[in-house]
């Protein structure tokens, strides 16, 4: 049976899972800092320096970079999250030597050219832009913002138009030396791996590390102390009404957040959930209704999100609030308990047949947990979730003064979503 190791080169932990079965290799240079690490002057700086590293290194140029993995049929990108960074890669296993030093080489080497860095401030913006186009995002981070008010994790994780405007070259160099060192580093490989020959070519590529040892930090969140439904809402030329509810819940460390998977799934994260069958089987609604979870390091948020013409939106709250006291007034039966976490656990499996998806589980685990989480624990600890758990859960989660509701849409004003909303205040 194949099994995780975690080896260490210096202060950089190096894990690998070697899978016969495949030709390929993922890898991935992790890092501790994201946008939460920012203070509000460097808001958007995680999320910049992303780009700026593939704009060229000391040796290559963006095209490059670019050309060194495409060239041999491989992947390569990034992402930023709130509390991790993460550049990676997908090649052929012969072409790991290659596409290694290529990302190596972004991570410490890179140049910061000045013409690159204004080019990119516009390329950001208009990313920025594109996505303050689409009314799904503009509402998750409208309910982000309300949800986690005055800390950084209610910023936007790409900054905002006037804050990337805002950000200095030299700003932006000194973000990356602190933070991008090997006591900030994680570095991840999951397929086709030779061991010896992976940890000799890590231990030559990581003797030039890139920044000081000194990283970013940032500031816990603080309780609301609020009795009452939290509403926003902002109006935009939108054909629907874009809804999002919010509950603070639980830490990616915290043991009760198996019952708030269970729950999350229970509600709508399938076709045959409770607030999909509701909403838009039985009463057509919608054409979209999910549910979805969000982890950080001291808290998380279990939240629903749906569209819908704006006329519908009272019927809406008012089936959500019904399927809300149900979860909280009654235990699920065992048949609708045992399907939920079955579902869990097939996704979990089904994801982890990925190389890409065994890369990123080793490296967020490692991020966030310290340690690499084996998933026969998360199967393990799924399967032992009771029915009185996710009541109990849905009980504490689904209070008034935990939950926030934001809305995006033509003609709602937020006068009237807290009167709508009011069925919440119930719960």
């Amino acid at each position: 049976m194949l099994q995780y190791q975690t080896l260490n080169i210096g202060r950089t932990p190096v894990l690998l899972y070697p899978m016969e079965h495949v030709e390929s290799v993922s890898l991935g240079l992790w890092f501790r800092v994201g946008s939460r690490y920012e203070s509000s002057k460097l808001h958007g700086a995680a999320h910049f320096l992303e780009h700026m590293l593939f704009k060229g290194t000391k040796r290559r140029s963006s095209l490059q970079i670019s050309e060194s993995v495409e060239s041999v049929g491989g992947d390569l990108n990034a992402f930023t999250t709130e509390e991790m960074t993460c550049y990676y890669a997908r090649v052929g296993s012969d072409y790991l030597p290659q596409v290694l030093d290529v990302l190596f080489d972004m991570v410490q080497e890179s140049v910061f050219s000045a013409a690159e860095f204004e080019r990119e401030r516009g390329v950001i913006q208009e990313e920025l832009r594109m996505y303050d186009d689409q009314p799904q995002v503009v509402v998750g981070e409208l309910l982000q913002n309300r949800i986690w008010v005055r800390n950084s994790l209610g910023r936007p994780v790409a900054g905002t138009l006037k804050t990337i405007a805002k950000l200095q070259r030299s700003e932006l160099v000194t973000f990356w030396k602190n933070n991008y060192h090997p006591g900030s580093m994680v570095i991840s490989l999951a397929g086709e791996i030779d061991v010896p020959c992976v940890m000799n070519l890590v231990k030559r590529l990581s003797s030039k590390p890139g920044g000081s040892a000194r990283s970013s930090r940032w500031n816990p969140v603080n309780a609301t102390g609020r009795r009452h439904v939290e509403v926003a809402a902002e109006s935009r030329p939108v054909q629907q009404a874009n809804l999002a509810l919010g509950a603070r819940g639980f830490s990616r460390q915290d043991a009760r957040r198996f019952a708030q998977k269970v729950l999350s799934v229970l509600l709508g994260e399938n076709s045959s959930s409770r607030l999909f069958q509701s909403i838009r089987e039985k009463h057509g609604l919608a054409y979209s209704v999910q549910s979805s979870i969000t982890q950080f390091h001291e808290t998380g948020a279990l939240s629903v999100q749906m569209g819908l013409d704006s006329a519908q939106v009272p019927a809406a709250l008012k089936l959500l609030a019904k399927e809300l006291q149900r979860t909280i007034k009654k235990r699920p039966t065992t048949g609708e308990l045992q399907r939920a976490k079955d579902y869990a656990i097939g996704q979990l499996k089904l994801s982890l047949e990925s190389t890409s998806n065994q890369m990123m589980w080793m490296g967020e685990s490692m991020i966030g947990m310290g340690r690499i989480v084996q998933p026969r624990e998360v199967v393990e600890s799924l399967r032992a979730v009771t029915a009185a758990e996710v009541q109990r859960i849905a009980a504490d989660l689904f209070r008034p003064g935990r939950i926030t509701l934001a809305c995006i849409s033509a003609d709602l004003k937020e006068a009237e979503l807290k009167k709508m909303a009011a069925c919440l205040d119930d719960l």
